[in-house]
């Protein structure tokens, strides 16, 4: 088990490394100046000069590189010289100094994932720990709809293999996979959110965090998460009904099936003992990679909806070329994919004890 765990914690710092080399080189080859964008208006000579050093921007792409990979680790090592880029300032960097080597200090500190461009300062870790949250409920609330839902409808439109019933569900199914999900947004805020809303008394927008009539404090309003939730479950819905239905075919077809059938258990028992277990598998894949994908997925929903989760806070970052929260929150998304990953090669040995952790 140990040996499995390094072996997957080394894959996974290369495939982190690999995000972080990509997002970097990527996002630093687009045309415009960060400092001069950080400026705006108010920029002149001397103020450009001032930001460049302060953030690195006076160096060559390389070194820039290494900066911000020595931000990102949790063991980095700083320049003692206060003029220098690296140095420990307070408020900058949340660490503990380890030792001392000449001029240069080794900590072990929290990620730093720069500032924002045009948050006045405001640190990126800052940015999305404000946001995540909300995106995480929303996800969440999502999964929970097609997990549910989707292992229902799975197992009726199995039970009722060929008739009216299943193909209802496969159209419906097939229909859901088939329709992009800002289309979907689009369509349930006008329909639930505005023709029909005296009915649901649902809003086209809204978070999850909103205002009080007397705009004094925040408070919980969760209705506003019912639309967002459901448009956002609706493709791993029909994925997930299409994948119990074909697995749980599948397993019907086995022997051990068989043989519970001829020692007189009812179809329920049946179901519940031996087939839902068995047939989880591909299930559960598909459950895993959507999962993850809604954290960016739910950028298009997050914005039509008007939720102020990190989805939307990327398409706001984009449009403002506010670059370090955009790398940062990519990071972030894939730090989720690679951990529910492994967590997914557990969660299997659990459904299948023929399957080992090598």
């Amino acid at each position: 088990m140990i040996s499995y765990f390094l072996n997957k914690a080394f894959y996974a710092i290369l495939t982190l490394l690999g995000v972080v080399t990509v997002i970097f080189f990527l996002f630093n080859v687009l045309p415009g100046d960060p400092a001069q964008m950080m400026l705006g208006q108010n920029e002149d000579s001397k103020q450009l000069a001032i930001v460049k050093a302060k953030y690195g921007f006076d160096k060559p792409i390389g070194t820039q590189y290494l900066y911000y990979l020595n931000d990102l680790s949790p063991l980095s090592f700083h320049s003692t010289s206060k003029s220098d880029y690296t140095y420990l300032r307070d408020g900058k960097y949340t660490a503990s100094k380890l030792f001392t080597i000449g001029n240069t200090t080794t900590v072990l500190k929290f990620p730093y994932l720069r500032e924002s461009f045009t948050k006045q300062g405001k640190k990126v870790t800052q940015v999305i720990g404000e946001t995540l949250p909300n995106t995480f409920v929303l996800a969440v609330s999502a999964i929970v709809i097609a997990i549910v839902l989707g292992i229902i409808f799975g197992i009726i439109s199995a039970l009722y293999k060929d008739t009216w019933i299943d193909k209802i569900i496969q159209i419906l199914s097939t229909l859901g996979m088939s329709v992009p999900s800002f289309f979907s947004a689009i369509l349930f805020a006008w329909l639930f959110g505005f023709v029909l809303h005296k009915y649901t008394n649902l809003e086209m927008t809204g978070s999850l965090y909103e205002l009080d009539d007397f705009g004094e404090r925040m408070h919980i309003k969760w209705k506003n998460l019912i639309l967002p939730a459901i448009v956002l479950g609706i493709r791993p819905l029909a994925v997930v009904i299409q994948l119990m239905r074909n697995s749980l075919l599948e397993v019907f077809n086995q022997d051990y099936i068989r043989t519970a059938r001829a020692k007189g258990l009812n179809e329920f028992q049946v179901i519940k003992r031996h087939a839902i277990k068995n047939a989880l598998n591909p299930v559960v894949t598909a459950i895993s990679g959507w999962f993850a994908s809604m954290l960016a997925g739910a950028v298009f929903v997050e914005y039509i909806f008007g939720w102020n989760g990190l989805g939307k806070e990327i398409v706001n970052a984009l449009n403002t070329l506010d670059l370090p929260v955009i790398m940062g929150a990519v990071l972030v998304i894939a730090i989720v994919f690679v951990s529910i990953n492994i967590l997914v090669d557990i969660i299997y040995t659990w459904l299948d004890p023929k399957v080992k952790l090598q």
